[in-house]
């Protein structure tokens, strides 16, 4: 039977978009089903980003409950959509992008447990509730999407209508305060170096928070019950994820963020301030990235 392509609630217009590098990840997905070779050959980010399958690290390892459903938010090209499939006993996804769910579609179609669906989450109708949306690197862009005054907070109250009241809302974001952003990497999302750190100043579309601001916004949301974890080195690419229950030590070497798709300043040896932030339990603050499952 396979997946369904859900086309009902597309605008026409795609509002998100890589450039002309999705023609090739389509390409590439229609005719492979491994993309070992591909990732030995090609060295550009944006390949690295969408079919590396170390993307899955961040929600493999996750106990989902048995015969669960989940909605994917900001699917993309579906990165971490086959690790929900495998896990989960129904997957909705949805995108904005045709091209982009296109390709996640392309990947994915002979799970008989998904939908890809390409429109805005706004304009879609769902007739059920979902034990587990992900927001996977969705959040820090609300302020782009959802026209309001408070924006991040308006766009996770709407979003707490699709969950059951025992569901569980994952999200996946950089640390506004991340290690990494001192030591010289530029700001993810602006590739301006310190942004986040100074407040993203004449930016409304985009940002990210710390640990005590993501608290707040999702108290305030209605997700009172938050359980926080540290995928390093951040949450695209992690090779390890802690918890406030087993934090880093004197004896983790903890790696330097890699640099990728933008060039780095190399102001300091990341791993040796690691260590010093570990020996002072400051790790919570400084890590790079945030994954937290919480609720009502």
């Amino acid at each position: 039977m396979g997946a369904k392509f859900n086309l009902d609630f597309y605008s026409g217009e795609d509002f998100y978009s890589d450039g002309d590098i999705e023609d090739e990840l389509l390409e590439i997905v229609k005719n492979q089903k491994n993309y070992h070779e591909v990732l030995l050959k090609d060295t550009r980010w944006a390949i690295l980003y969408h079919l590396s399958p170390i993307r899955h690290n961040i929600i493999n390892w996750y106990p989902f409950k048995k015969n669960s459903s989940c909605l994917e938010i900001g699917g993309g090209c579906g990165a971490i959509t086959e690790a929900l499939c495998n896990k989960l006993s129904s997957v909705k996804v949805v995108e904005l992008s045709k091209r982009r769910a296109t390709i996640n579609y392309t990947r994915h179609k002979d799970y008989d447990n998904l939908e890809v669906i390409v429109g805005n989450l706004n304009d879609i109708i769902f007739n059920e509730k979902f034990d587990y949306i992900t927001l996977n690197g969705v959040l820090e862009y609300a302020g782009a999407f959802t026209k309001t005054d408070n924006p991040y907070q308006d766009f996770l109250e709407q979003i707490k209508k699709y969950l059951k009241s025992n569901g569980k809302l994952i999200i996946a974001i950089e640390n506004r305060y991340g290690l990494k952003y001192f030591a010289g990497a530029l700001e993810d999302h602006t590739a301006k170096i310190f942004d986040g750190i100074t407040g993203y100043e004449n930016n409304n579309a985009v940002r990210t928070f710390g640990k005590v601001e993501l608290e707040e916004l999702l108290k305030n949301s209605g997700y009172i019950n938050q359980e926080f974890f540290y995928p390093h080195p951040d949450y695209k690419m992690p090779l390890e994820i802690f918890s406030d229950n087993h934090l880093p030590n004197h004896h983790t070497q903890l790696a330097p963020s890699p640099n990728f798709d933008s060039e780095k300043y190399d102001l300091f040896d990341e791993t040796k301030a690691f260590d010093g932030i570990i020996k002072n339990k400051q790790f919570p603050f400084f890590a790079n990235s945030f994954l937290v499952v919480c609720g009502e």
